[in-house]
């Protein structure tokens, strides 16, 4: 049995975070021949939802680069590897020193919540108007957080040195991993997301491998996170646009992900 797994922005996703139509084509002609795909992401399950929600994505999707997995078919919410209070102030007090606004993603029931604490800069601001407002995630002020709150990760957005030099300091401590790219506002900005070290898209691939009885494993990345993935799956393949890391682990260099690199690859791997 094959297994896909894709990662979503700059992978199965165009520059507007979008699912073009030929790749929303060929997901319907993999689900037509019975060849089961999912996807392994970074995103949150709600900032993922309403991009995959058309495309009938059936299998258990991984979010937050494994630290929950969702099962549609039985609507059951699985976390792992969570960030612990100890680690979570460690973060909030480097956000601090760096003036950067944290925000914490907390998984309540089913709901999501971001705590945060006032944001200090317009690109924070932004981030809040333009997107978390528009979505479902409730939003409440950092005060609040119980010390029983399941964690998923921090998020951060800011300029470049900021961020960069943050990613450094995170990625010296223990139990914890930062994952950093250019941010879509601008040039000049970079986005983080913070988990637990013991998290990764791998061991949540290895998961669903083993539940779903797959044989053959084929994964679909561009950054550091799909690492995880692409070190125990059976074939990965990197998009032009992937980070040089990314290309020289991967099985092939495919398309662009803006050119349905990663749909072209698969009508003619599977001849559909």
């Amino acid at each position: 049995m094959d297994l896909i797994f894709f990662d979503l922005d700059g992978t199965l996703l165009n520059s507007e975070s979008q699912i073009s139509n030929y790749t929303r084509e060929t997901l319907a002609l993999l689900k037509q021949n019975g060849i089961a795909y999912t996807v392994a992401t970074g995103r949150t399950m709600l900032s993922a939802n309403s991009i995959i929600a058309e495309d009938n994505f059936l299998l258990p999707h991984i979010y937050n680069n494994g630290v929950a997995i969702w099962d549609p078919t039985a609507n059951a919410l699985t976390l792992e590897n969570l960030v612990n209070t100890n680690e979570l102030e460690f973060i909030i007090h480097l956000a601090h020193q760096n003036d950067i606004t944290p925000f914490v993603n907390v998984i309540d029931g089913t709901s999501h919540v971001v705590y945060h604490p006032t944001a200090k800069h317009p690109i924070e601001q932004n981030l809040l108007d333009k997107y978390f407002k528009k979505t479902n995630a409730i939003l409440r002020p950092i005060s609040q957080l119980s010390l029983s709150a399941k964690i998923t990760n921090i998020s951060m957005i800011g300029d470049n040195t900021t961020v960069r030099n943050m990613w450094k300091t995170i990625n010296d401590v223990e139990n914890l991993i930062a994952y950093s790219g250019p941010a879509i506002e601008g040039n000049s900005f970079s986005w983080m997301d913070i988990h637990h070290r013991a998290a990764s898209k791998g061991s949540a691939v290895m998961n669903l491998k083993q539940q779903l009885g797959a044989t053959n494993v084929i994964c679909f990345g561009d950054s550091d996170n799909d690492l995880s993935m692409f070190e125990l799956a059976n074939e990965c393949y990197a998009p032009d646009n992937a980070k040089t890391v990314i290309k020289n682990a991967a099985s092939e260099v495919i398309g662009h992900h803006n050119e349905d690199g990663v749909a072209r690859f698969l009508r003619q791997r599977f001849s559909l």
